[in-house]
């Protein structure tokens, strides 16, 4: 039952934020700053859960195959590689480390 309970008070949690996105005033949300926040924050949530997905494990620093994989893709992305190509060379990478026993 306490899965329910947490699962009730997310969606309330979460129609609560919405609720306050849509009522906040117009000149507030015009302002430079928050604007600036606005743009700023989906980057920095994305760049934290890949950290968190790809170099933890419980509570510990992991690392392996999957940090040679965000390796070679920022050494692609420095090469200012098209996207796909620095996709494919992360998952090439990962899967070698992977299949050499990584």
């Amino acid at each position: 039952m306490n899965v329910w309970i947490a699962i009730g008070v997310t969606a309330v949690g979460c129609y609560l934020v919405k609720f306050l996105g849509l009522s906040a005033p117009a000149g507030v949300l015009e302002r430079p700053l928050v604007k600036r926040l606005a743009a700023l924050l989906p980057v920095a949530l994305l760049a934290a859960l890949t950290a968190q997905q790809t170099f933890g494990d419980g509570g510990h620093l992991l690392l392996d195959a999957r940090a040679a994989g965000v390796a070679a893709a920022v050494v692609a992305l420095l090469l200012r590689a098209p996207f796909l190509l620095i996709v494919a060379a992360a998952v090439a990478v990962t899967a070698g480390v992977r299949a050499l026993g990584g």
